[in-house]
């Protein structure tokens, strides 16, 4: 029961927080089908390219969230508020070295990688770039300071600020997207459409918005954080050492993880946009199907990071044995759910009725082979929670590299199973790694990682 207790306390927030932050991105998605097939395809285009560059602060963040949680366990208050500071200075001065290179480079990269796409959609997706690699430093500052405030357990803040960020984007991409023409009190107001333009507008001041939220709270301080006496700044060895043993491998899992999902992606545009824009929207539901895997895993970091950091180690095992069983059932049912009504899920992005029946497809095939994920990706974070980074990197390289890729090259491209044929490689890519994770679990070399 303590152990329930425990996962309750924190995966209930954050499944509302995670089902938040998919809506950031499928609001944006479903209102961009309002623009066209071209407008869906080029979103997905840049957000793939995008997330291999936010790999990099999500890294630190993981860096951040183990490093505060053990030191949590420890009841170091000290060394949490001076990880703060270190871990945000990090964050920022990477995140103006990766915008400052992704502005240079941003027209080369799209004319580079998807060249095969056609101009209209290249054009959205060179507007859709040029606007969201600006919020690189906000994504940054968000997700390390969201990573802190869970490594201490609060995982409340982090939901609230999200669910307002959404409000935000809603309203915004609303009225930027699709326009506005209304009359209140005989006041005319008009807004112009601004497409694509506006998708990146709305998404980026819901982010700048969240970003000052964020920061307010640190600074005025919790429990257990206060961001004080920032400057004169001077970087602390130990503590970013510790954060960086963490997070380089983490970041290394998933920059190569997110560049194996790109190189996927740029097979999937020389099928054409209809196979583009189906597996942006079958990405976008299958991301709503594992909001509750998501939060797991998440909980997963912070407690297994707890347990470890007081020695506990019966406790951490057992409770990620938990949570990965808890989150199989819960997606088991999500997916039985989703199975008849996938048409219905993909018309909502679409019209088409051949991105439909593809979409829903892909859909169907997600929604049977999650039962796999959790072994995969909750077992993963645990991991993480303990400090053994190194070995998820490595097994998310065998798994992405090997698995992902050349599975989904031969089925998707060499014996023509389109998109289908890349997703059963993401899958094989899932059973790999969960296997290899479980084999893990089962000795103590994941214990020995953590922070002294």
């Amino acid at each position: 029961m303590i152990i329930r207790r425990n996962v309750l306390r924190l995966a209930i927030p954050l499944m509302v927080e995670q089902l938040f932050i998919i809506l950031l991105g499928v609001c944006n998605t479903m209102m961009a089908g309002y623009i066209g097939e071209e407008a869906m395809a080029a979103i997905g285009m840049v957000d793939s390219m995008n997330n291999v560059f936010i790999s990099v602060f999500a890294s630190l963040s993981v860096g951040a969230t183990v490093v505060v949680a053990q030191h949590i366990g420890k009841d170091n208050g000290g060394k949490v508020n001076e990880t703060v500071k270190q871990a945000l200075v990090s964050g920022i001065i990477l995140a103006a070295i990766i915008t400052l290179l992704m502005w240079v480079f941003r027209e080369t990269l799209i004319n580079s990688f998807y060249g095969s796409a056609t101009e209209l959609v290249k054009q959205y997706a060179k507007i859709y770039i040029e606007f969201t690699l600006l919020t690189y430093p906000f994504i940054a500052i968000e997700q390390i300071s969201v990573g802190i405030l869970r490594g201490c357990g609060d995982v409340k803040t982090p939901m609230y600020i999200t669910i307002f960020m959404n409000i935000i984007n809603l309203i915004l991409g609303f009225i930027l997207i699709i326009g506005l023409n209304i009359n209140i009190l005989g006041i005319n107001i008009h807004i112009e459409s601004f497409g694509i333009l506006g998708a990146a507008l709305a998404i980026g001041i819901a982010r700048l918005i969240g970003t000052i939220i964020i920061l307010f709270i640190l600074i005025k301080g919790t429990t257990y954080i206060r961001l004080r006496k920032v400057f004169p700044f001077k970087f602390k060895t130990e503590i970013q050492k510790s954060i960086f043993n963490i997070g380089i491998p983490a970041g290394v899992e998933q920059v190569l993880f997110n560049a194996g999902k790109f190189i996927v992606q740029i097979f999937i545009v020389t099928m054409g946009t209809t196979s583009i824009a189906s597996n942006t929207i079958g990405m976008s539901i299958a991301s709503m199907i594992n909001v509750l895997g998501n939060s797991f895993a998440l909980a997963a970091i912070t407690l297994v990071g707890q347990y470890v950091g007081r020695g506990d180690i019966k406790g951490a095992k057992n409770t990620l044995i938990y949570l990965t069983k808890f989150s199989t059932v819960c997606i088991v049912i999500l997916g039985i759910i989703v199975l008849p009504i996938a048409p219905f899920l993909a018309s909502l992005y679409s019209d088409n009725s051949e991105i439909i029946a593809l979409s829903a497809r892909l859909i169907r095939a997600d929604s049977i082979a999650m039962i796999i994920w959790p072994i995969s990706f909750v077992l993963s974070a645990g991991l993480k929670g303990a400090g053994d980074t190194r070995y998820t990197m490595v097994t998310a390289i065998i798994g992405m590299w090997i698995f992902r890729i050349f599975i989904g090259y031969v089925l998707g491209v060499v014996l023509k199973f389109g998109v289908l044929g890349i997703w059963i490689g993401m899958f094989s890519d899932w059973l790999v790694r969960g296997i290899m994770y479980s084999v893990r679990l089962r000795g103590d070399k994941w214990i020995k990682h953590r922070i002294q």
